[in-house]
Formats: structure tokens, sequence, C-alpha cells
């Protein structure tokens, strides 16, 4: 049984690992950690991975959006995901994404707490987002222009 303290530098361990390279299966994360000398079972990655709020995007392990975001709108390695960016009407910007991404996305939007954003709501690969008009989209856009590269 691990003590609490263990348990916080395997997941401290996790984070690094998915930060430095793509992780697609848990049973690589197991050897990973075991080339680091910690021993780990599928399920005990599993339950780490479920509280970290680590999500599966495009086929990876993702880290949640409070790993990569920062409040000068820093989305890391989120950008890669996005791929399409449009109007729907005067106060609605649709964001498309690869399949399984939009979620983290979206909760990195929400997390990076612009003004002209009003709300998100998202499905596996794409995004609504809400503002308040015209106006506040057109400075959304320029944002998810520069950020996304859309």
């Amino acid at each position: 049984m691990l003590t609490d303290a263990q348990q916080v530098e395997r997941r401290e361990v996790i984070v690094r690992l998915l930060r430095e390279g793509v992780v697609r299966k848990q049973d690589d994360l197991v050897r990973l950690l075991k080339r680091t000398g910690m021993e780990a079972t599928q399920s005990s990655i599993s339950r780490d991975l479920r509280d970290l709020g680590v999500s599966k995007a495009s086929g990876r392990y993702v880290l949640p959006a409070d790993e990569v975001t920062r409040a000068n709108g820093d989305f890391g390695t989120l950008t890669q995901f996005v791929r399409q960016l449009r109007r729907a009407g005067p106060s609605i910007t649709v964001l498309r994404t690869t399949i399984g991404a939009a979620q983290s996305v979206a909760v990195a939007i929400d997390k990076a707490d612009w003004p002209e954003v009003a709300g998100t709501i998202s499905g596996d690969d794409t995004i609504f987002i809400a503002t308040a008009g015209a106006r506040a989209q057109q400075q959304l856009i320029g944002r998810l222009r520069g950020l996304f590269q859309v």
C-alpha cells in the first residue's frame, strides 16, 4: 500500500511524463514509471489518470486544462488539436477539433476567463462559444486565430 507521499510523487511523475512525450496506453505509462523506479499497476494508473483529470484526445493522454492553461492564454499542447474556426451568427463561434479534444480545449477556454466569452458547450470534436454580441465575437475570433493558427 502506498503512502500519501508516494502517491503524490507518482502522480507528479505521471504529469511530467505526459508533458514530455506522447503516451497512448496505460500499459505504456506503467512501463515508463517502472523505468523511473516506480511500481504501478494498470488499475492504479487508471485511478491516477482519473484523479488528475487526464483525458484522451487523438489517441493520446492529455493533461487537464489547468495543467496547460495560463491566465495569459497559453494553451500548451492543446493548440495542436484545433482544426477550424467559423462564425455561426453574430454571437456564436464554432471551433472544430480532432476527435476527443473538444472538451479539453473548451475547459481551457473557460479557465482562461476571457471577458468576451459568455460560455462554452463542447462535444467530441466541436465547441460552441457564446459571446455577448458581434463586437465580443470579433475580439474572440482575433484571440483564437492568434492562438490556434486557424
